[in-house]
C-alpha cells in the first residue's frame, strides 16, 4: 500500500497572528452578514437603525484587527502584499460606507455594501487557503 508524500506529512497548527487573521475575517463577514439584516429591517418603515450603526462600529473594529494581523504577517513574510492590502482596503473602505450611509444615498451605499461584501469573504477565504502562513 502506497503512501502519498501529503498524507504522510507533518501538519502545522497555523501561527497566532494567522488565527487571529482568520479569526477576525471571520467575524467581519459574520458583521457584514448582520448588516444586511439590520439593513432590512430599515424599510418601509424604520427599524433599528441604531443597531445598523452599532454593526458598523463593529465592522471598523474587527476589519481594524484584521488589517493589523495582515499587515503584521505580510512584514514577517508569512502573507503577499495582496492579502495585506486588501486588508486595509476593506477597513478603509469600511469608513467610506458609513460617511455615505443614510437614506438619501442609498443608490450608492447598496451598491457599495456589496462591493465591500465581496472584499471581506475574499478576505477570508484568502486567510483560510493559506495565502498566509
Amino acid at each position: 500500500m502506497a503512501q502519498t508524500a501529503a498524507a504522510t506529512a507533518p501538519t502545522t497548527a497555523p501561527s497566532p497572528l494567522l488565527r487571529v487573521l482568520q479569526v477576525f475575517a471571520a467575524l467581519a463577514v459574520l458583521d457584514v452578514l448582520f448588516q444586511f439584516v439590520t439593513a432590512g429591517q430599515l424599510f418601509p418603515s424604520g427599524g433599528p437603525d441604531g443597531l445598523h450603526a452599532a454593526g458598523a462600529i463593529a465592522l471598523h473594529v474587527v476589519s481594524g484587527i484584521a488589517a493589523i494581523a495582515a499587515v503584521l504577517l505580510w512584514r514577517q513574510g508569512r502573507t503577499t502584499i495582496g492579502v495585506a492590502a486588501l486588508a486595509v482596503v476593506v477597513f478603509g473602505y469600511g469608513f467610506v460606507q458609513a460617511a455615505i450611509g443614510g437614506y438619501d444615498t442609498l443608490y450608492i451605499h447598496v451598491p457599495g455594501a456589496m462591493l465591500l461584501t465581496a472584499g471581506v469573504v475574499w478576505l477570508l477565504l484568502a486567510a483560510l487557503r493559506g495565502r498566509a502562513r
